[in-house]
């Protein structure tokens, strides 16, 4: 990086939402500053068009907030759902929760926008770089990170960088094969395939199951509040849930080893004694999962921010020069 602020603007682009910002480089700084946030809904359903223009209509309102222009900026840097070829900013694949999105090229649309250096990675991949380099990971080797949310993905980054993967398909843990709740390895899965951890373990799975076993839920945070308010049933649903998704993670600490984990998402941020059970469910899951010499690894609440997936999009836009395309 040169000498003095150097102003990056960043894109986070998810299913519900996108959010964007200017984020400011200082040297010497511990960590970036962000400049005032701009957010719009995502229109999913529309199609891939509607969704590049809300995309570019909240860039430009970030750069208004932030008194900034092309002139200024040195780089962009987007998070974007799917699964991402870094090398071209492309979107090769995608859940239909973003109606089109596959084919996508967020470097080329967003290059001729602003004329400025653009790099794409996956939301959770950005989310990872972020809180490694700004959070739970700093001073550390590397960090897995995992997001148990609408889905649930991971992020492995070591020294630095995050690894992506050969097709940009690195650290779906939520697309593992899970067992030993009764029936979850008959469920159906967001990517059509079944016995997956996302379809019992992610938010909308967790309300999925504790309708099953008899009381309707609509969403995680219902979930929640009916086991804080005393439902044996719903907490028992996210122990379970918490205890699986902890295998997994254990699983995943015999393979890459790092040196932390952290977490972070909607179903991981539950407070009272629903977060309490689904926390200490987890840990007891990786326990039963873990190798001895891994079983002690720090599992900790990601601290970067909920903007992490805007940092980490901001400093990967600034490590090296994509493949014009």
């Amino acid at each position: 990086m040169t000498a003095g602020p150097t102003r990056v603007l960043a894109v986070d682009l998810g299913g519900t939402k996108i959010n964007a910002a200017v984020v400011v480089f200082e040297e010497g700084a511990a960590a970036p500053s962000l400049c005032q946030v701009a957010t719009t809904a995502t229109p999913a359903r529309d199609g891939a068009k509607a969704v590049l223009a809300a995309s570019l209509a909240v860039a430009r309102e970030a750069l208004s907030l932030a008194g900034d222009d092309e002139e200024t900026l040195k780089a962009i840097g987007i998070a974007s759902a799917g699964v991402i070829d870094t090398a071209r900013g492309l979107v090769t694949a995608a859940t239909d929760a973003l109606q089109g999105w596959p084919g996508t090229n967020l470097a080329s649309v967003f290059r001729a926008e602003f004329g400025a250096h653009t790099r794409v990675l996956n939301d959770v991949h950005a989310h990872g770089l972020g809180e490694a380099m700004f959070g739970a990971g700093k001073d550390r080797d590397s960090l897995l990170l995992v997001a148990v949310g609408t889905g649930i993905g991971g992020a492995f980054v070591t020294h630095g960088e995050v690894l992506t993967g050969a097709r940009g398909a690195a650290g779906h843990i939520g697309h593992v094969r899970t067992a030993g709740i009764p029936g979850v390895e008959e469920l159906v899965c967001t990517c059509g395939r079944r016995g997956h951890l996302e379809g019992f373990a992610s938010g909308p799975g967790i309300a999925a199951e504790l309708t099953r076993r008899g009381i309707p839920a609509a969403s995680t945070r219902e979930v929640a509040d009916l086991a804080n308010d005393g439902s044996t049933i719903a907490l028992e649903t996210l122990i379970d849930a918490g205890r699986l998704t902890g295998r997994a993670i254990g699983d995943q600490l015999n393979v890459v080893d790092p040196h932390v984990v952290a977490i972070t998402g909607g179903v991981a941020s539950a407070s009272g004694a629903a977060g309490d059970g689904w926390w200490a469910a987890l840990r007891k899951g990786v326990r039963e999962s873990a190798m001895d010499a891994v079983g002690n690894t720090p599992i900790v609440p990601a601290s970067a921010g909920n903007h992490a997936a805007l940092l980490g999009a901001a400093h990967f836009a600034l490590t090296e020069t994509a493949t014009e395309g």
